[in-house]
């Protein structure tokens, strides 16, 4: 076999797999609207719930699906069926929505534009937020826009309609929802592409939380102005608006808003941002408590500087062997006794509990394990400190007094034999 031969085969195999793992067509919600004044001459909006499908495929192809309304995607330069590439359908949440350009009729500069557009929105989330795709379909019509606002007089669609579509802007993040520590610097991701060259873009990056909202970038292309940072300009050129916040602060969390516009078209992802403080835990006590029989001794458990507030500590009592042991071992026994410290709050927002109680020492439980568990949604497993209880049997008076004397005598006894052995040795005095 050649080598050109084996060059095909190899393309043809990775062509196949690939087309394997790409999804053909998806179930998805198309939430119409029916749009009215009610008595007071105010505008309502009634949204239907209408069940439709989205087809990836070609222009004519027959609907996988003919008793629900149908949205094929053809081929275009935007290939939204690559950007969900290795996830199953059923991962997918997918909703498709009609797009009002507010009365707004410009003519988009994509190859077979000509005519008039109508727009819907095809929004992909991933159920475990491992990203969210919105996209604009383009649907050509021969039909010019009406006088008023497009969405009082909406083109009906029937239930079992195919309307043949293209992808003209794409927008998607792979970080919908973000947990940091505190002092990181993430990056929060968010990638656009249309259709055609030289659009006029407009991107701005928002924080908003609590009521409050702030611009923290903005970019458009056609004047190249620049306000804010945390968005490279060169990135921006490949479409790659991803913000880089800078060392985060607890007020950092809250939910930062990604929005790209080319007229007639604007579209947003919402990215939330969670700080989470792992605790730092402590016991106030070494690996091996040594206590008398009968005496009380203060146990403290401290979590400190973590972040939500969220926290449990439970202390447990076992056997130290059974801790090893996977099968059979006896549970470890929850105390109940366990008292609280209030919440103190840091000077960097972080929290801190305390948890102790008194332990009295006996010698059924000398050799016992005991054990501080804290969890806290920052955590995967719990935190687990421990210690071993020693208990030692008090002395008798008696026998310490007794023990006294006889130190006592010794010493007497000593010191006598020393001033005698002291005294021997001095030489005697020969008369003259």
């Amino acid at each position: 076999m050649g080598v050109f031969q084996k060059v095909v085969i190899y393309f043809y195999v990775i062509g196949v797999v690939r087309s394997v793992q790409q999804i053909p067509w998806l179930s998805c919600q198309f939430i119409d609207e029916h749009v009215s004044n009610n008595s007071e001459g105010y505008t309502e909006t009634q949204l239907i719930h209408r069940e439709a499908m989205v087809q990836f495929g070609l222009k004519g192809d027959a609907p996988v699906n003919p008793h629900a309304i149908t949205f094929l995607i053809t081929v275009s330069k935007l290939d939204l069926q690559r950007s969900i590439e290795g996830v199953e359908a059923e991962e997918l949440e997918c909703e498709v929505r009609r797009y009002s350009t507010e009365g707004i009729h410009v003519r988009w500069p994509a190859l077979g534009a000509e005519g008039y557009n109508r727009w819907y929105t095809c929004i992909l989330r991933h159920r475990k937020d491992k990203f969210s795709v919105t996209a604009f379909l383009r649907h050509p019509s021969d039909q010019p826009p009406p006088g008023q606002q497009d969405y009082r007089s909406w083109t009906p669609i029937a239930d079992q309609e195919v309307l043949t579509t293209t992808v003209a802007m794409l927008l998607k993040t792979e970080t919908p929802s973000v947990k940091v520590r505190l002092r990181s610097q993430p990056k929060l991701h968010c990638q656009f592409s249309i259709d055609h060259r030289g659009p006029n873009v407009t991107v701005e990056w928002h924080w908003q939380s609590r009521g409050e909202r702030r611009m923290l970038f903005r970019y458009n292309s056609r004047s190249g102005e620049i306000h804010g940072s945390g968005v490279g300009k060169k990135a921006l050129a490949g479409g790659d608006a991803s913000y880089t916040l800078p060392f985060t602060k607890m007020s950092s969390e809250g939910s930062y808003i990604c929005s790209v516009s080319v007229n007639p078209l604007f579209t947003n992802m919402e990215l939330n941002l969670h700080v989470e403080e792992p605790p730092r835990v402590s016991l106030n006590v070494g690996p091996t408590l040594v206590l008398e029989d009968g005496k009380e001794q203060k146990v403290v458990c401290t979590a400190e500087n973590y972040y939500p507030l969220d926290v449990e500590i439970l202390w447990h009592e076992q056997n130290p062997a059974a801790s090893g042991q996977r099968v059979g071992a006896p549970l470890p026994k929850e105390l109940k006794n366990i008292l609280f410290s209030s919440h103190k709050h840091n000077q960097d927002q972080t929290y801190s509990l305390s948890a102790f109680f008194y332990l009295k020492a006996s010698l059924a439980l000398s050799g016992k394990q005991f054990s501080c568990s804290v969890s806290h949604p920052s955590l995967r497993m719990p935190i687990k400190k421990s210690f071993i209880l020693q208990v030692e049997e008090p002395s008798s008076l008696m026998f310490n007094l007794a023990v006294g004397v006889v130190l006592i005598s010794l010493s007497g006894v000593l010191i006598i034999m020393l001033l005698y052995l002291n005294s021997a040795r001095r030489p005697s005095k020969k008369p003259y």
